[in-house]
C-alpha cells in the first residue's frame, strides 16, 4: 500500500494489492470531441487511451478539473461524464452510450456514488481496460451504497443532509438529497479552500435518496484491472469502508490522508494513479 500523508505528490511507485454519464450524447463536459480526439503516443509508442471520468453525488463535471488539466498536459484524451444521479442501472445505461461513442481503449474512473456506476458500466466492455475508483463504492451485486456506508462507523453525512421530497410525473413522490451548503466543506471538502468550497456547494447536483439505496447487478471489478484511491480523512464514506472494498477488489490501492473531495484538492495524485493504470494495461 503506498501511503500518502499530505501534499500535492504524484504518486509514481507501484502499490501493493492489500486489501456518491450524460444523459445524451451532447450532456458531457468534453475535453475535446469524443469520438474525434486524435490518437496520441507516449515516448514509448503506446497509443494513449482515452480517460472517462464519473463524478459522484453532490458534484458535477466540473470537480475533475484539476485532474483533466494534468491529463492533457500528459497527452490524454479525456471526457468528463454528466451522472444523472438517478439509480446505478439507469445512469450506467447512460455511461454506456458515451462508451459507445468513443473509440479505442478507455480508462474508466469513478468517484463516490460514480463507482456504483462505472462498476456496472464497464461489465462486458472489453474496450475498457482498467477501473480507478476515488474514495469511492465497489459494490458487489446485491450490495448499494447506503448498505456499504453503514457497514462500518465513521460517516457524518445524514445528519448533513438536505432531503427534499417532490411529485413525480406519474403522481408518485420520489426524494432527492442535497448537502447542507452551510456544512458541505465540512463534510465533502475540507481540504478544499473555503471560497473554491462555497462554489462548489452552490453548484452540487442532488442524488436519488432510491440511488443510494438500489442495489447493484454486476461487478466489473471481479474481472478487470483495478486501482482505488482510499480517502482516510473521508466524513462520506468511512475509510475502513473504503479498505475493505478495496481489499476485496484486490485493488491496486493508494492511500492518502484527504477529504471526500479528493479530486479537487489532489489533483496530481489522482491523475498519477489514472496514469498508472494506463500505463500497466494498454499497449
Amino acid at each position: 500500500m503506498v501511503s500518502i500523508k499530505g501534499g500535492r505528490k504524484r504518486v509514481v511507485t507501484g502499490a501493493v494489492s492489500t486489501l456518491t454519464a450524460g444523459l445524451a450524447l451532447g450532456a458531457f463536459a468534453l475535453s475535446g470531441t469524443a469520438n474525434s480526439a486524435p490518437e496520441t503516443v507516449d515516448s514509448a509508442r503506446h497509443t494513449k487511451p482515452t480517460v472517462v471520468l464519473e463524478h459522484g453525488a453532490f458534484a458535477d463535471g466540473s470537480s475533475w478539473n484539476g485532474v483533466i488539466e494534468e491529463l492533457r498536459a500528459d497527452g490524454y484524451p479525456v471526457v468528463a461524464a454528466a451522472n444523472p444521479l438517478r439509480g446505478p442501472a439507469s445512469d450506467a445505461a447512460a455511461l454506456r452510450t458515451v462508451l459507445d461513442h468513443i473509440k479505442g481503449p478507455k480508462i474508466l474512473v469513478g468517484h463516490s456514488y460514480g463507482g456504483n456506476v462505472i462498476s456496472e458500466a464497464a461489465a462486458g466492455d472489453d474496450s475498457v481496460k482498467a477501473l480507478v475508483y476515488v474514495a469511492a463504492f465497489l459494490p458487489a451485486p446485491g450490495e448499494s451504497a447506503l448498505e456499504l456506508t453503514n457497514k462500518y462507523p465513521g460517516s457524518t453525512l445524514p445528519d448533513a443532509l438536505d432531503p427534499v421530497t417532490y411529485t413525480q410525473a406519474d403522481g408518485s413522490t420520489a426524494t432527492d438529497l442535497y448537502i447542507q451548503q452551510d456544512k458541505f466543506r465540512h463534510q465533502f471538502a475540507a481540504d478544499v479552500p473555503a471560497q473554491q468550497a462555497a462554489l462548489m456547494a452552490a453548484a452540487q447536483r442532488p442524488v436519488a435518496q432510491s440511488a443510494l439505496e438500489e442495489k447493484a447487478t454486476t461487478a466489473a471489478w471481479k474481472d478487470k484491472p483495478t486501482w482505488d484511491i482510499v480517502t482516510t480523512r473521508d466524513l462520506n464514506i468511512p475509510a475502513a469502508v473504503q479498505r475493505f472494498m478495496a481489499k476485496r477488489a484486490q485493488a491496486h490501492t493508494t492511500e492518502v490522508a484527504a477529504s471526500h473531495s479528493v479530486a479537487v484538492s489532489h489533483p496530481h495524485l489522482v491523475a498519477g494513479v489514472i496514469e498508472r493504470a494506463a500505463h500497466a494495461t494498454v499497449r
